[in-house]
Order: structure tokens, then sequence, then C-alpha cells
């Protein structure tokens, strides 16, 4: 008896097996260094067959003009050229339409979350239209119909146009966030008195921010380049700069690529600072 019960308590003994090795071997071709060269060359690629065609073309290649678009010095004072207003401006249209379009995103994802069916039905309905219609018929819209009626200038028409825009696919950011926490999170808050405001401001949102955080970062860097819609309208943005240049001097290939590589720096600064603030909530959470 007392060896059957042993038996019952005792497991029998299974022989260790060895520990897979999991560490990868290191081989030539997933080494960091051939990444870069990866990317070198085919960086190289690229520009060699934009120049051998521009050369194919008999294109007379004028860099030393371009930085007097950017900025030059007359009598000792500094005198910014257009490209560097055009700049300015998309800046200024970028840092307004963010902020419009997260609140607008905000308030509808609020609303397509609450139980009020009028709410959820207008906030479906204008989600789906703005994503479901091109950017330049809505920038038409604004710009011939709403415009007049609300009294706006192009300036304006192109912030309320890009908002409006971003405000919908930022709303799905939104919902998606506040529904990837855990429903025992509404529980909680639920059976210590919060209000639907209070769970929202001082429990789901602090757990969905570092959730929508990497689409957000795309988001505005998606915001930086469609930006340059507005040049349909005329505003005098970095886009605009760019082509009365080249209507005016015939620089196609130097002004381009100095518009390319401007917009390029922008949103390869947002990125990094987005990647840092990414790391700070993730840490402070």
């Amino acid at each position: 008896m007392r060896a059957r019960e042993k038996s019952r308590i005792d497991p029998p003994a299974v022989p260790d097996r060895p520990t897979p090795n999991l560490v990868r071997d290191e081989r030539w071709w997933n080494a960091p260094w051939f990444d870069t060269v990866q990317f070198v060359a085919l960086c190289g690629a690229l520009l060699w067959l934009m120049v051998s065609g521009a050369m194919s073309m008999g294109y007379n290649w004028q860099w030393y003009r371009v930085p007097h678009f950017l900025f030059r010095v007359v009598d000792g004072e500094l005198t910014w050229g257009p490209l560097a207003k055009g700049l300015l401006v998309t800046l200024e249209i970028t840092a307004c339409s963010v902020v419009l379009a997260m609140a607008i995103g905000l308030v509808t994802a609020l609303l397509r979350l609450s139980e009020s069916l009028a709410g959820r039905a207008v906030s479906k309905v204008y989600v789906e239209a703005v994503r479901n219609t091109p950017l330049l018929i809505q920038m038409y819209l604004f710009y011939f119909v709403l415009g007049p009626i609300i009294g706006l200038d192009r300036f304006w028409v192109g912030v309320a146009c890009l908002s409006v825009f971003e405000g919908a696919f930022a709303c799905e950011v939104f919902r998606g966030g506040v529904l990837s926490v855990p429903r025992g999170q509404w529980e909680a808050c639920d059976s210590i008195g919060l209000g639907r405001a209070q769970s929202y401001r001082c429990v789901i949102l602090p757990q969905a921010v570092p959730l929508m955080l990497p689409p957000l970062t795309g988001l505005i860097i998606s915001l930086v380049k469609n930006s340059a819609i507005v040049s349909v309208i005329a505003v005098f943005d970095l886009t605009t700069a760019g082509r009365n240049i080249v209507a005016d001097t015939f620089l196609s290939f130097e002004i381009w690529m100095t518009v390319a590589a401007i917009y390029l720096g922008i949103t390869v600064t947002l990125s990094v600072c987005m990647s840092y603030v990414e790391r700070r909530v993730r840490t402070c959470s």
C-alpha cells in the first residue's frame, strides 16, 4: 500500500531535455552593417537613376541657385526666401489642424461610444462620409461651398478641411484605444462610484493613451503631407511656393527635390519626437 501511495504521489522521473539554443547564429547577411550597406546602395541607385535620367534629357543642374530661395543676406540683413516663408505657413496649417483634428476625433469617438442613438448615427455618418470621399473633393467643397457661407478665408478653409478629414481617422484611433481597455476597468469604476466623465479622465484614457500614440504619430505625419493639398486653393504654403518658383525658373529637379527634403525633415523630426514621447509615457505608466 505504501509503495502504491508513493507511486501516486511522486511522478516518475523524466530526464531533463537539453535546453534549445535560442541564440541564432549571426550570419553576415543578417548583420546591421549589411542592412546599412543595402540602404546606402538603394539610395545611391535611386540618385543615380534620377541624375542619369536628367542627363539624358540634357538637363542643366543649377543647385547654386536654390539657397537664394531659402534665404539670402542683403546688406548684412537676413532675408527669408519664398520656400522658407511657405514652410512657415505649412507649419502653421499643420499645428492648427492637429489641434482641431484631435478635438474633433475625440468628441466623435465619445459620441460613437455613447448610449445616444442620435450621437452614434451622426458620428457614424460623419466618419464614413469623410473616409470614403477624396480629400481633393472635400477641399473644393469647403472652398467653394462652406467657405463663402461661413465666411472663412483660404487659410482657415484649408485648416478646416484638413481637420475634418484627419478627425475622422483620429476618431477611429481614439475609439480603438478606448475599446482596448479591459472591461474590468469599467466595472471597477462603477464599483467605486465614478461617473462616466470621471471614468474616462481618471482611468480609461490614461490606459488607452500609450496604445493610441503610435497610430496618432502616423496620423500627424499624414496630416503634414496632406497639407500640400491647400496649394489647389492658392494658399501660399511650401508646395505652392515650390510650384511658383518652378514656373518662373524651370528648376524642376532642384526645387522639387528641395521641397521633398524639407517635408522629409519635418516628418522624420516628428517621428523622433513622438518616439521619445512614447517611451516617456510607457515609462511613467
